[in-house]
């Protein structure tokens, strides 16, 4: 403690005490200061800037919904599906473009043209014409949705002899078989319900829109009554499918998890503008591939605790706390969120030279994640000896790293936030050392989460928990339809004709990863 002279005055040790006093309330604005302009800095590259904190010179550009076409447009780029050939004639059945692979497998329209009959005889020597060579152009042809009503007449069997006879019995009355309906009592088929589906879920259309589609083509269907339709295939169709898939799933040993925001306007007991959540549960890379999404009104523990119920294996996550509570999961931590934190300091400092201690954090991690891209197409065993070879020593330096910077940063810059995150889950960020099955980062989760966020923009919110529900299960099918090469369209419509006349012992033949899907409903694989 600093020795006050004897000679100084009461006064004067005041002074000095008050400006002691406003010189430490300076410095610690001074740090406020530096902290929001840092915080303008990553706000606006995550505006402006690039998405990604992957370290890659040949970044994807991001832009504007609106001006998409102008923002991609390339005037001078080449037409990779239209084709112009000369074929001999001795080779017409052999030659084949292979700019035209990406119209294999659609159906040809051939249209070929001949000269006239008054121009076949060669105008030189008065002989006919005969062809020598062929040019032919590919183009993609579109033909716009052909409405029709499908008239169910059911024949009704009866027997004249029976009816002749004189003791009044009863005829045998014998009904045609007929296949049940998804919607007994409504004009909805499968392919509208499916279609509709498909434009809301996949597509992003909001009902309302659709409304106004339907009229365009002559067909005035209202919203409510699409909606009504949606959730009585999602509540009497789809949730067999989608509970057996969710036993399949918690028999797995890897789970990703994660979970978005979502506006529920007429939820008990909540205000309308209130948060709820859908949260997200899939199957690791090994596993079917099994997407599984649940409405809760809250963020709470409860949720993730009751869903897991029976899981034992290693869940993936981003480190949020209620995952920790989950009984008998051993907790695998994400780096890709732990990259992202030293990626937002850089950005918060202006740039990789104003901040080389949060570009060396940044580095670490993307040493990880480059040993994981040489062992992308190994075995879960080679992955695993693989790691303790190459990756364990950078952990065990990265973790040698964090604890000298850290006695240097301060702890609310974002360098001391992104080093305390990982000291916070270094064990959890561990544990992908533990088994060549866990992923090094909960990125397929986030991948998978990301069509609802999308879709979510554009219907902004559910009515009610029944809409909600619905919702997850319908997502949950269709996403999981993608995961396994399924058209989502072709494969809501298959559910749709064939669940009503099929017992629910039979549901597994139904699963999206299953072998007994029909060619159709998959998406053509490109060549």
């Amino acid at each position: 403690m600093k020795k006050i002279p004897e000679t100084q005055t009461t006064t004067e040790i005041s002074w000095q005490k008050r400006a002691e006093k406003a010189e430490a309330q300076v410095e610690i604005l001074m740090h406020e200061i530096e902290y929001m302009k840092a915080q303008m800095r990553l706000m606006s590259a995550k505006r402006y800037g690039s998405s990604s904190e992957k370290t890659n010179e040949n970044q994807l550009r991001l832009f504007d919904g609106f001006n998409e076409v102008e923002a991609t447009a390339e005037p001078f780029a080449p037409e990779p599906e239209v084709d112009l050939i000369t074929v001999p004639e001795h080779k017409r059945a052999k030659k084949k473009s292979k700019k035209n692979n990406n119209l294999d497998g659609l159906p040809e329209n051939i249209i070929e043209y001949h000269l006239p009959e008054e121009e076949m005889a060669c105008s030189c020597c008065g002989h006919e014409r005969h062809v020598i060579n062929q040019e032919i152009t590919r183009e993609l042809h579109y033909v716009p949705a052909e409405i029709s009503v499908n008239v169910h007449v059911q024949n009704i069997y009866g027997c004249r002899n029976c009816e002749s006879k004189a003791d009044g019995s009863q005829s045998m009355i014998i009904f045609a078989p007929k296949p049940e309906r998804a919607f007994a009592g409504s004009i909805a088929s499968p392919s509208v319900a499916a279609h509709i589906i498909d434009e809301k879920y996949v597509m992003g259309v909001p009902l309302y829109r659709q409304e106004k589609q339907w009229a365009r083509r002559g067909v005035n269907l209202s919203r409510q009554n699409m909606a009504n339709w949606v959730i009585h295939a999602a509540n009497n169709w789809f949730e067999p499918i989608y509970e057996r898939m969710k036993e399949t799933l918690l028999a797995e040993d890897v789970i990703h998890a994660d979970e978005t925001g979502l506006q529920v306007l007429q939820e008990p007991g909540k205000k309308a503008e209130s948060k709820s959540y859908m949260w997200l549960y899939r199957s690791g890379r090994y596993g079917p591939g099994a997407v599984l999404y649940e409405y809760q009104p809250s963020r709470a523990a409860e949720h993730p605790i009751k869903f897991l119920s029976g899981f034992k294996g290693y869940l993936i996550t981003d480190g949020y706390a209620a995952y920790g509570k989950v009984p008998d999961v051993t907790n695998a931590g994400c780096w890709a969120h732990a990259r992202r934190k030293f990626d937002d300091a850089i950005k918060a400092a202006g740039g990789k030279d104003k901040n080389p201690k949060a570009r060396e954090g940044l580095d670490f991690c993307n040493k990880l994640f480059h040993i994981e891209k040489t062992l992308r197409d190994s075995t879960p065993e080679k992955r695993y000896e693989e790691r303790l070879l190459h990756s364990k020593p950078v952990l065990e330096a990265f973790l040698v790293w964090l604890q000298e910077i850290k006695e240097i940063s301060l702890p609310q810059s974002h360098l001391g936030k992104a080093i305390d995150y990982c000291l916070k889950q270094w064990e959890s960020l561990n544990i992908f050392l533990l088994d060549g099955r866990i992923e090094i980062d909960n990125n397929r989760a986030e991948r998978s989460i990301r069509p609802f966020v999308m879709a979510r923009k554009n219907f902004m919110f559910c009515n009610t928990p029944k809409g909600a529900k619905s919702s997850t299960i319908t997502f949950s099918l269709i996403e999981s339809a993608k995961e396994n090469g399924l058209n989502p369209y072709e494969y809501l419509k298959y559910l749709l004709e064939e669940l009503p006349s099929t017992s629910t012992k039979d549901l597994d033949k139904f699963l999206p990863w299953s072998k007994e899907i029909p060619e159709h409903v998959k998406t053509p694989k490109k060549k």
